[in-house]
């Protein structure tokens, strides 16, 4: 068992005394997590955690005074090392994508905090996400299977993509580097440098990362799960 010194050190940031209680309620007997504040609005969120440099930060997506998304851009911004669980009682396919491109390691659903919060704070510990309920290795993997799970989800579109820049969507979605891909269709850098500037134009992304969540929210590309 780890000692106090050796614990997970936990902010617990939710304008809900309930919810804060109930967090502490479930950690109290374990001594793997020690949870060393607590925050009642999004800017004591931010202060706090600054201040205390936790492991872990469980943070609430509404929050009064500073709204749980930019309190987390603040705190990652200036505590990259920090990891960032999301509670929440209802979050949209579009936060989290957001959350997750901010930063956040995982979101729980307040109705599952009993079941799944020390599964989650102990997945995220060691370098993985908890998203959608489970433990997840692989973010794009996760952020599919969940958007396989709506109901609710826009027909698949190519926004305008040629064939072969679906290819590279592909690969982005897949992990290749620029090389990666200039090797692949036989073409050079320089054009695929081209063609990502024609899609990130496109699709309205601006980052790698971005484009991959993109692409597997709306479909443009399979993704093995397997």
């Amino acid at each position: 068992m780890e000692s106090p010194s050796q614990a997970t050190r936990i902010v617990v940031a939710d304008d809900h005394p309930v919810t804060r209680t109930g967090v502490k309620f479930i950690l109290c007997d374990e001594s793997q997590f020690e949870i060393v504040g607590e925050a009642e609005d999004g800017e004591m969120a931010v202060r706090y955690t600054l201040e205390l440099q936790p492991d872990i930060l469980l943070l609430d997506l509404q929050m009064p005074r500073l709204p749980g998304l930019e309190a987390l851009q603040a705190i990652v911004k200036d505590s990259s090392n920090m990891k960032v669980i999301l509670l929440t009682s209802t979050i949209t396919s579009q936060q989290i994508i957001e959350a997750l491109q901010i930063g956040a390691r995982g979101i729980v659903q307040k109705a599952s905090v009993a079941r799944e919060l020390i599964d989650a704070l102990v997945a995220v510990k060691s370098g993985d996400y908890w998203i959608g309920g489970k433990r997840e290795e692989n973010l794009f993997k996760g952020l599919n299977e969940l958007m396989q799970q709506q109901t609710s989800l826009p027909s698949p579109k190519t926004y305008g993509l040629t064939p072969r820049e679906v290819e590279a969507v592909q690969c982005i979605v897949e992990g290749c580097s620029n090389r990666d891909i200039a090797a692949q269709f036989a073409i050079s850098e320089e054009t695929v440098k081209r063609h990502l500037y024609n899609i990130f134009d496109k699709t309205g992304v601006s980052s790698r990362l971005e484009l991959a969540m993109f692409a597997i929210v709306h479909k443009l590309v399979a993704f093995d799960t397997v």
